[in-house]
């Protein structure tokens, strides 16, 4: 008899997912940016304006791409640390790799946004990336999973969003009276500057405090991987999914008219409904590739989110449209307004044929 344990099948619509999103970081916010700048009409202007952040509140498109990594990460967890936890002896096995992946993806952070690789102290940033998010609300989330009951972690989830809340309208800011849900009068923003000093981003995010925004959603990425891990039908996992999605979201947009929804200080409210736009893509996605079995579409999907970290790191680090720019400068004489689109595409297609190769060599990097 065998006794080692099997490894869980992989889920392809997790899978896929994740490579939309990072569809959506690498190239989507440049590309419809530069499509605007060719074309100038009011379409082309709305979608540009969906890849950019607003200013303070409310939200966009653009809005959910970090939330959904964050709730793709927390989906796998349930798969992940099953098998980790049926092959590690102890748990103080499983609080090393745990460790050791939280200082991977600080470090990457880093060297993407943080700029280590200035080597100079002066522009160093000690917590300003999304890699660096991910980091807190992954290992938090994880001992969760080792060490709550189901009902345990969902406990969680709502003390992280409403302690949190309180800690963003209860103190009191020096200098500024009361907290409010404002720039550069909220405690979370104070707290960082106290801490970081002049290591701050200095660009009113958030991000010691908001670790508990970024456990929630996390969080909620596992309530989402438990479910499709489960015995249940696939076609009550899609209802699970939406009936999530649709009472997050409504909880969000509602609660957001007295605790407005904050994408830079990650206030509950846009947890909330992030998470619930996260559970509707996800059901979306499970229900056409998982139950309805239409799988032809997904490989490019595949080959961007099989290896995501990778994807996300070189296209930070590595100007590809610039690379491209070397290769296809001749278009220009005859692009004119259009050629930065060109440039963007070309610099995609140079990322996607490094991760199509490492796709089909079975080269996933992993942290």
């Amino acid at each position: 008899m065998n006794d080692i344990p099997q490894r869980p099948p992989r889920i392809l619509s997790i899978d896929a997912l994740r490579g939309f999103d990072m569809l959506l970081i690498i190239f989507a916010d440049r590309f419809f940016a530069s499509l605007h700048q060719g074309a100038d009409t009011a379409f082309t202007g709305f979608l540009a304006r969906q890849f950019e952040h607003p200013e303070w509140f409310g939200s966009t498109f653009y809005d959910i791409i970090m939330p959904l990594f964050l709730f793709v990460v927390g989906a796998v967890i349930p798969f992940s640390l099953s098998q980790r936890m049926q092959e590690q002896n102890s748990k103080g096995q499983l609080y090393g790799k745990l460790i050791k992946r939280f200082i991977i993806l600080f470090i990457l952070g880093w060297i993407v946004q943080g700029n280590l690789l200035a080597l100079d102290a002066g522009q160093f940033k000690v917590f300003s990336n999304t890699l660096q998010a991910i980091a807190v609300g992954y290992v938090f989330s994880c001992l969760a999973f080792i060490h709550l009951s189901r009902n345990g972690r969902y406990l969680l989830f709502v003390f992280c969003l409403l302690s949190y809340a309180l800690l963003l309208t209860l103190p009191q800011v020096p200098g500024v009276g009361r907290s409010t849900l404002m720039p550069d009068q909220n405690f979370a923003l104070y707290v960082d500057r106290l801490v970081f000093g002049p290591f701050d981003d200095g660009l009113q995010y958030t991000w010691l405090l908001s670790g508990l925004g970024f456990t929630a959603t996390t969080l909620s990425g596992l309530f989402a991987g438990e479910w499709i891990k489960s015995d249940m039908p696939r076609k009550k996992v899609v209802l699970y999914l939406v009936a999530a999605g649709l009472i997050a979201l409504s909880l969000g947009l509602i609660w957001g008219i007295w605790h407005p929804i904050v994408k830079k200080i990650w206030s509950s409210s846009f947890v909330l409904a992030s998470s619930g736009v996260c559970y509707l893509l996800l059901a979306a996605f499970y229900w056409i590739i998982d139950v309805k079995g239409k799988t032809a579409w997904t490989f490019p999907l595949k080959v961007i989110g099989m290896n995501a970290i990778t994807a996300y790191v070189l296209s930070h680090v590595i100007d590809f449209p610039a690379i491209a720019d070397d290769l296809v400068f001749g278009l220009e004489q005859y692009s004119e307004s259009w050629y930065p689109m060109w440039t963007i595409i070309g610099g995609f297609a140079i990322l996607y044929s490094l991760l199509w190769y490492m796709y089909v060599n079975k080269t996933f990097v992993k942290v």
